[in-house]
C-alpha cells in the first residue's frame, strides 16, 4: 500500500494532515474516511486500529483517508473535544469527492474518532463504521441516532469505557444500526484489530 500524505483545509481555515491510500482496483468500491482515538491520550492517525481500517479498506478495493485531527501532529488548530473535529472529517469528504467523484463514502473511526465520525452528517456519506465508540464519555448527536443510512458498530467484549450491553441499551432506538461484539478484546484491540475492522468494512460495503 502506497501512502500519500496531503493537507486539507477545513471550512474554518485549519490545515489538516491526512494519509491517502489508493486502491489498485480499476473501479473502487468506496472511499473510507477514518478518525483516530483521543489525541489527549496519544491518539493519532498512526494508531494500529486506524491502520487496520486502512488495510481492511485496501483489501476490499477501497481508497482510504486517515486524518490527524486539529492540534495533532502536523495539523493546525487546537483540540475541541470532538466538536470542531467534525469539520476535519468533513474536509476529508471533499478530498474523497475529488479523488473519486460519485464514489460511496464510508465514514469511520476508532474510539474518540468513532464518536466524531458518528456525529458527522453529509449527503455523500453512504454508511458509518464505528469501532469502540466511547458512548459513556462523549455524547452522540441526535442526527446520528436518527439518520436512516446504515451504521455498523464494533463493541469490544471487555471494553473499559462502554460495555456491549451498555452500547446496545444506548443505541436501541437508533435507526438502521447494527452492533457486533468483538470477542476476547478490550477497548484497545491489542489482538484481532484487522479481522474485526475487515468484517465491519465488508458489512458496510454490502449495505451499499
Amino acid at each position: 500500500m502506497g501512502v500519500e500524505t496531503v493537507f486539507l483545509e477545513t471550512i474554518d481555515g485549519v490545515a489538516i494532515e491526512a494519509d491517502l491510500i489508493r486502491t489498485d482496483a480499476a473501479i473502487p468500491r468506496a472511499v473510507v474516511i477514518i478518525g483516530h482515538p483521543h489525541p489527549q491520550f496519544g491518539g493519532d492517525k498512526n494508531s494500529h486500529v486506524v491502520r487496520a481500517l486502512q488495510e481492511a479498506a485496501f483489501s476490499a478495493d477501497c481508497h482510504s483517508i486517515a486524518i490527524d485531527f486539529r492540534g495533532v501532529g502536523n495539523s493546525g488548530g487546537f483540540h475541541d473535544d470532538g466538536d470542531s473535529e467534525r469539520l476535519d472529517l468533513a474536509a476529508a469528504i471533499e478530498l474523497a469527492d475529488m479523488v473519486e467523484p460519485e464514489c460511496p463514502i464510508i465514514m469511520s473511526g476508532y474510539s474518540f474518532g468513532a464518536m466524531v465520525a458518528l456525529n458527522v452528517t453529509h449527503p455523500l456519506i453512504a454508511s458509518w463504521v464505528a469501532v469502540a465508540p466511547p458512548l459513556s464519555l462523549m455524547p452522540a448527536s441526535p442526527l446520528a441516532a436518527s439518520n436512516y443510512r446504515p451504521k455498523f458498530v464494533v463493541a469490544a467484549e471487555h471494553d473499559q469505557y462502554t460495555q456491549p450491553e451498555a452500547m446496545q441499551a444506548a443505541m436501541q432506538t437508533w435507526t438502521n444500526t447494527t452492533i457486533d461484539v468483538a470477542k476476547g478484546v478490550d477497548h484497545f484491540f491489542a489482538v484481532d484489530a484487522l479481522s474485526n475492522c475487515s468484517e465491519a468494512i465488508t458489512k458496510a460495503l454490502n449495505s451499499l
